[in-house]
């Protein structure tokens, strides 16, 4: 009888939870700016390296180009904790959007070598800045109880930039000239500036419904003493903190794997032989739209059933989806291998990002938007550096598997995480 006495209310309160509301004039703000940083700066991305060999830099000088990108996302990644224990989230935002935009406006078609490069690591610190603290807003703003549906609507918004944004910089610099596209970069990368003065000077700090939840919910994962829910408020983690304790690390060790993988078929799917440019293209377009997907669905089942238990099934299948490139030259195989992929990865996404935020303390979830975002970035710039040295001996259809057998390496890490919960 008393089972029943307390079933009810149980089942009402957690129905209460899933309706919470998660749209809200901040967020949609958060959700634009991120957008338009995204759209800044995959505009550029491809078109950067174009500028450098028509200033007589040739490949390797446009290899540096984007490894100058990559090296200030990764700076600003590494500090972005500290800083934001300094600076608003809303000042943060505003320098990232600054960092990104005006510095574009030095760029011409066949800029000296040494611009590109300054400009695009400045570029690069902005975004790491805006992406970093864009994350932390995101998490502060999305009631707790539908944490993960709200990240994987974020990931649907980021998702938009990458198809859309990176073709369309190569159209303009091929049809409409330079100067558009980077007109077009720099305002974009600005826009975020507009939405300064609706945003509150510490987003997530202000008394909210629901933010009590975060603080009593257990630490799942944390592996410390860090305590989220005392009355004085905790100090605010850096990025040292969350690397010292063993379950966040965890998790960035488990999404670095995962982004190994999305960085070798993005740089070398239209490099390997047997597979059309065409089908090359479709295959991105493809994985791109599934991981949207993946992580939106994650969000939900996550919030219903627990991000945790995720894991171990996303990772086998990005694993096996690589497998599927053992036939290069059967549209069937890359398509499907490719849309299985970017699933298992979306998934991946979302649930580690929701499971880093669950470990964090309260309001503070910088230091674990920075540890992803690092994860992230490092994965993807190191996972096609080393296939580059593999590939030349192995051939494309082995060493794509051998990219996910690493991914694969990262269950045992995703099977504890779930245990620990347990």
């Amino acid at each position: 009888m008393s089972t029943q006495m307390h079933t009810a209310p149980d089942r009402n309160a957690e129905l209460n939870a899933l309706q919470a509301r998660i749209i809200s004039r901040p967020l949609v703000l958060v959700f634009l700016s991120q957008f338009c940083t995204l759209t800044s700066f995959f505009l550029l991305l491809s078109v950067t390296p174009l500028f450098a060999t028509a200033a007589g830099a040739g490949s390797a000088g446009a290899g540096l180009v984007n490894g100058a990108l990559l090296a200030g996302t990764v700076a600003a990644e590494l500090v972005s904790s500290a800083v934001m224990r300094h600076c608003t989230n809303r000042t943060v935002l505003a320098v990232g959007a600054v960092l990104m935009g005006i510095p574009t406006l030095a760029l011409h078609s066949g800029s000296a070598l040494g611009i590109l490069i300054a400009v695009s690591t400045v570029r690069g610190f902005g975004f790491g800045l805006s992406t970093v603290v864009a994350g932390a807003m995101a998490a502060e703003l999305v009631p707790p109880e539908r944490r993960g549906e709200g990240f994987g609507l974020f990931g649907m918004v980021a998702t938009v930039p990458a198809v859309v944004a990176l073709p369309l910089g190569l159209w303009f610099a091929g049809h409409l000239g330079a100067s558009v596209v980077i007109v077009a970069t720099a305002v974009t990368g600005l826009v975020p500036l507009a939405a300064f003065p609706w945003l509150a000077d510490a987003t997530g700090h202000r008394p909210r419904q629901g933010q009590r939840s975060t603080s009593s919910a257990p630490q799942q994962g944390t592996g410390s003493g860090t305590s989220s829910g005392s009355g004085s408020g905790p100090r605010q983690q850096t990025l040292s903190d969350i690397l010292r304790q063993k379950g966040q690390l965890r998790l960035g060790l488990i999404f670095a794997a995962t982004t190994v993988g999305a960085g070798v078929v993005v740089s070398f799917l239209p490099l390997a032989a047997g597979i059309s440019k065409n089908l090359a293209a479709a295959g991105l377009l493809a994985q791109a739209v599934t991981a949207a997907l993946g992580r939106w669905w994650a969000g939900r089942s996550g919030d219903r059933k627990g991000h945790a238990r995720l894991l171990a099934p996303a990772l086998v299948i990005s694993s096996l989806a690589m497998a599927a490139l053992l036939w290069p030259a059967s549209p069937i195989a890359v398509i499907a291998g490719m849309s299985a992929f970017g699933a298992g990865f979306g998934i991946v996404q979302n649930a580690t990002f929701a499971l880093l935020i669950e470990g964090a303390p309260a309001g503070d979830a910088g230091a674990a938007s920075a540890l992803w975002n690092l994860a992230y970035d490092v994965g993807y710039g190191a996972g096609p550096a080393a296939f580059g040295l593999v590939v030349s001996h192995t051939g494309y259809p082995a060493a794509f598997v051998m990219t996910g057998a690493l991914t694969l390496a990262a269950l045992p890490a995703a099977r504890s995480r779930l245990r620990h919960v347990r």
